[in-house]
């Protein structure tokens, strides 16, 4: 037989390393953001058109690279960052395994230009599928732009797997987020389709933290720092007031590097037990350094899981110091055992001596004297003046017929109306309870043929989505119009994504007063929609739009409406009346579909005479 196993072409092993490394265009933009990065740039420009699946660029004024190192930067396994395997345990740069531009030449369209800052002239390159097409030299700024074209045009398969515009824009901005976080002391410019999103300046991590997360964040904030042998802690923590139902503002930086780690989140959330509500999240940015001897962080391609060596100690360390933080700035409660400020001495005592009160008392005082007479004329007496007798307070009550019974006939007393029936008090005809709740989740009702048993939450989901749905696509929907302007912050890519359901949102019955980069003021809300209610609808609508629910094929109008019946809906728990109950059965039954919810599960289920008799069998 002949020999079957054989060495891959090098196109096709790029091609496999890169489905490892990039998976969609924000994992070219962590790989180009962290060159970057590791050039020692002091500014870094991105710039995305068609949510990176048309161009990712990056230019960063680093170091550049030489003739012979643009042409190397795309071979297989060729870094600048390590030369042994001793160097992979000491670790201070971002990009080491030297895989990255090499998969994504191959499955994209690269330009690169590079010049270092002592050379006049630099270069260029044009590689497609690792295919160069040229390489000749050119004017350029000092530094390097990477621009990556066409994305998987070799690969359609992989191409047709990439989410919405929206979608994929969300995970570009999660990686921006990541790297402008971890690294404050560089300015960061971000562009999507010719519009400016982000324009981040040289600061501190509070700055960064507030311009990246809107002003309003400033408030939300409470700093951590901790510094042991084993661990340095540093960074904020939000205000339990402010958690969230998503883990969108949970960020941990190991040695300004983003990973992600269950476990220590677990030890945020202990820190935090007791304070957050059911289904809520806390926010933190908490930079962690640690020695770069005792992790490892070449367990995963994408370089966002790390290995501790002693993890149970970080744990206890971290659990500690957010739970202290929380403690000094009075977000938690406390045992305090100093002294009280409102007990210590005034300024103006401080040098007195102490002074026994002077307590006079008038010792031929007679309380039970009834002579009415003082025994000291200096003294206030203290017997009371007599009073008007009891008797005067019945004066002019007198009963005009002896106390008879009849006299009661005159009297008067408050009560309900007693309503009646329409019916002229026929007893088979009066309206009787027809159905009940069980453990305050379904709502149970009889059928001719058994039972009918409702899930309330379902039900009442599937009720306010077609109401929604229909306003939407009548625009005919009522406002009820505000007291005051409710004025909700936002991040700028929230901000974007409602002023693109804008449209949809006033047809269900929001009014817009203005609507900025950073803040929304609604002056209108749907009948029903408390305010209160209001910020949860929107972040859980801008939630569904990032997350791509229930899918991209669907309509604006069909994500709005499943949204908001989501979030208005009522919850698993709560109790209601005899109408309300009723009120849900008739109209779930009025609905077009009322077998399913808008997620398509089912909203009720029937249990029939003949399945309840074989129970007692």
């Amino acid at each position: 037989m002949t020999d079957i196993i054989q060495l891959l072409p090098d196109h096709v092993a790029n091609q496999i390393a890169a489905g490892e490394v990039v998976q969609r265009p924000a994992s070219v933009v962590k790989e180009l953001l962290e060159n970057a990065i590791d050039a020692d740039a002091s500014e870094i420009k991105l710039i995305i058109k068609d949510a990176g699946k048309t161009l990712v660029q990056v230019i960063d004024n680093g170091k550049g690279m030489s003739v012979t190192d643009a042409r190397l930067s795309f071979e297989r396994h060729a870094t600048s960052k390590i030369s042994s395997a001793e160097d992979l345990f000491s670790l201070h740069t971002k990009g080491f395994r030297g895989e990255a531009l090499a998969s994504i030449a191959a499955i994209a369209h690269v330009e690169l230009k590079t010049k270092r800052p002592d050379d006049e002239l630099g270069t260029a390159l044009e590689i497609e599928g690792s295919d160069v097409k040229s390489q000749e030299v050119t004017v350029t700024p000092a530094g390097t732009s990477v621009a990556v074209k066409h994305l998987f045009f070799n690969i359609p398969a992989r191409r047709n797997f990439l989410k919405s515009d929206t979608v994929e824009l969300r995970h570009i901005t999660d990686e921006f987020h990541r790297v402008a976080l971890a690294h404050p002391n560089i300015a960061f410019a971000f562009y999507h389709n010719g519009s400016q999103l982000f324009d981040l300046p040289s600061e501190n991590y509070r700055q960064r933290v507030v311009h990246i997360f809107g002003t309003k964040t400033n408030e939300k904030l409470v700093p951590v720092n901790e510094d042991t042998e084993v661990l340095k802690i540093s960074g904020f923590v939000g205000k339990p007031e402010y958690s969230k139902k998503t883990r969108s503002e949970q960020f941990f930086f190991v040695n300004n590097r983003f990973v992600k780690s269950p476990y220590l989140n677990h030890a945020i959330s202990a820190a935090f037990e007791g304070l957050l509500k059911d289904g809520y999240h806390p926010s933190y940015f908490l930079n962690l350094t640690v020695d770069p001897k005792s992790i490892d962080i070449n367990i995963h391609p994408t370089k966002t899981e790390i290995k501790f060596d002693d993890e149970h100690t970080l744990y206890a360390i971290l659990r500690s110091a957010v739970k202290h933080s929380l403690g000094q700035f009075n977000i938690a409660p406390v045992l305090d055992f100093e002294h009280q400020s409102n007990l210590n001495t005034p300024y103006n005592y401080k040098n007195k001596s102490a002074m026994a009160p002077a307590i006079e008392v008038d010792r031929g005082f007679n309380p039970f004297a009834n002579d009415g007479t003082q025994h000291n004329k200096n003294q206030q007496s203290f017997k009371k003046a007599p009073s008007a007798s009891w008797e005067s307070l019945y004066v002019g009550l007198e009963s005009k017929g002896n106390n008879t019974p009849q006299d009661f006939g005159e009297m008067t007393f408050e009560s309900q109306a007693e309503t009646k029936s329409i019916f002229n008090g026929d007893s088979a005809l009066e309206t009787k309870k027809t159905t009940f709740q069980l453990q305050q989740k379904y709502i149970v009702s009889t059928l001719k043929s058994g039972m009918l048993i409702i899930d309330q939450n379902r039900a009442h989901q599937r009720i306010l989505y077609e109401n929604f749905l229909r306003h939407i696509t009548i625009k005919e929907a009522t406002s009820q119009q505000l007291l005051f302007p409710l004025q909700l912050h936002f991040t700028p890519n929230e901000t974007n994504i409602i002023s693109q359901l804008k449209a949809d949102l006033e047809h269900t019955g929001f009014v817009f007063y203005e609507l900025s980069k950073k803040e929304v003021k609604i002056t209108g809300v749907p009948v029903g929609v408390p305010e209160s209610e209001v910020s949860i609808i929107l972040e859980q609508l801008i939630s569904d739009v990032e997350n791509d629910v229930p899918d991209a094929n669907f309509s604006s109008a069909d994500l709005l409406s499943k949204s908001m019946a989501k979030s208005l809906a009522i919850k698993n728990g709560q109790a209601l009346n005899s109408t309300e109950q009723e009120h849900i059965v008739d109209s779930l039954f009025a609905c077009k579909e009322p077998n399913v919810s808008p997620t398509n599960r089912p909203t009720f289920i029937t249990l029939g005479v003949d399945d309840i008799e074989k129970k007692f069998m």
